[in-house]
Parts: structure tokens; C-alpha cells; sequence
């Protein structure tokens, strides 16, 4: 997936409010960005880190800034959660997720469930498949955690991704690392232990999870491998 070019150069003051995030631009001149990421941006908004961003067109936008990349020791993070629909929807397209494959048609933000979307509904002669797709930028020892903030609204996902299965479809839920220092992915169950039971449940009972490793760089971020996700005991979290 090739992001916006060019991507702009800058320093992060501070990210508060979830959404927006003070940075200083080359000439120096401090300004407001949006930034698009629900969660808590763990190890990912720390003072004085490198950034990208991206320029919007549109003249009535009031923050022309999105915060697309945060550097890590020495490496990009993509922190734009809405990226991570496009680049999975993409690598499928491509073939790159064959676990993904056989599928003729790919639609976005379909209805479904309570009142929901579906990130990415897939349909063809297998039938119909509900993907849903999650950031994953929270990282300890080489471990992919996600979420890095409580989640009810991931949570209801799983609740609904249980569903389809029940009723003979299938779901799955799709974490995109976007970083390249980790080894494996696992549940922040000290963060939201609510998440990781109804994920360890939702596995249990026939929701399919993947997770995979994107290969994050200042012009483009694709999808390189699949993580073994290691969720430990399922019967100490039943």
C-alpha cells in the first residue's frame, strides 16, 4: 500500500485528546495534527520522537496534518489505524494472505450484526466471509499486544464475529502489526482482560484469528508474514 507523498517531517510535542497531536515542522513552526488512533498509543507518543505526515488537498479541513508514522528505536510504526483496512483488502487482492484466498469479491463497511460494519466482506463461491480488522502497535519483549486501551467496541466485534459463525458463516478477526520488532502477538489481558477472554472464547468456538507483520516504510507499508499468536492457558481465562 504506497501512503500519501510526500510524507512531511516533524517532531511530536505532545498527543492528547486521542485525536490530535501537536508537532514542530521543519521551519520550526508549531502546528495541530489529527491523529487517528482510538487507543492509547503505548510506547508510540513519546515526546521529541520523529513523525510523518500527510497533507490533505481539501481547503476546509480544519487540521490539514494526519499523523501517518511514529519512528521507534530506528524504525516506522504506522499509527493510523485506518490504514490497516486498505493494506489488508490489498494484500488479499494480491494474494497474500492465502488462508484469505478463493474470494471474487471484496466489500468494505457492510451492515451487519448490532448495528455494525463489517471492515471487509468477502464473498464467492465458498460463500461469505467476515473479516474484521485491528491496529496492532502495542509491543513488550518482541510480543504484539493489542489492545493497548479497553476496548467495548472490540469487544462487541467479537461478540458479533461469534455470531456470524453460529449462524454457518465464517469470521475472521485480522490483527495488522505494523512494526517490524516482534516476534509473536498476544492479548494486553493487564490492559483489557474482558478482550482476551472473549477472544480466547471467540477462537474456541470457531472465529478464526491471524495476525500479521507489516513491513513499515516512509513511502509504503505491505504485509510480510504471519505471527504465531500465543494467547496461553484457555482455562485460566474461561
Amino acid at each position: 500500500m504506497k501512503l500519501p507523498q510526500p510524507l512531511i517531517e516533524a517532531t511530536l510535542i505532545r498527543r492528547y485528546k486521542r485525536f490530535l497531536a501537536d508537532v514542530i515542522l521543519p521551519d520550526g513552526e508549531t502546528s495541530t495534527a489529527h491523529c487517528p488512533n482510538t487507543g492509547s498509543m503505548e510506547g508510540c507518543a513519546e515526546p521529541g520522537s520523529p513523525v510523518l505526515l500527510s497533507r490533505s488537498m481539501n481547503q476546509k479541513r480544519k487540521l490539514p496534518f494526519t499523523l501517518e508514522l511514529v519512528e521507534v528505536n530506528g524504525l516506522w510504526v504506522g499509527i493510523n489505524t485506518m490504514r490497516a483496512n486498505s493494506l489488508v483488502r490489498e494484500a488479499i487482492s494480491l494474494g497474500v494472505v492465502p488462508e484469505l484466498s478463493g474470494y471474487e469479491e471484496i466489500r468494505s463497511e457492510v451492515r451487519y450484526g448490532s448495528n455494525s460494519r463489517i471492515d471487509l466482506l468477502l464473498s464467492g463461491a465458498a460463500g461469505l466471509c467476515h473479516v474484521e480488522v485491528k491496529n496492532v502497535t502495542l509491543v513488550k519483549g518482541e510480543k504484539a499486544l493489542f489492545p493497548d486501551a479497553v476496548t467495548t467496541r472490540g469487544q462487541k466485534h467479537l461478540r458479533e464475529l461469534m455470531q456470524v459463525v453460529l449462524t454457518g458463516g465464517r469470521g475472521v478477526i485480522f490483527f495488522v502489526v505494523q512494526r517490524e520488532d516482534t516476534l509473536t502477538f498476544g492479548t494486553a489481558d493487564s490492559i483489557d482482560p474482558n478482550y482476551g477472554k472473549l477472544l480466547r472464547l471467540a477462537i474456541q468456538n470457531g472465529v478464526e484469528a491471524f495476525a500479521y507483520q507489516a513491513q513499515v516504510g516512509a513511502q509504503e507499508i505491505f504485509l510480510t508474514r504471519r505471527l504465531p499468536i500465543e494467547l496461553g492457558d484457555p482455562l485460566r481465562y474461561g
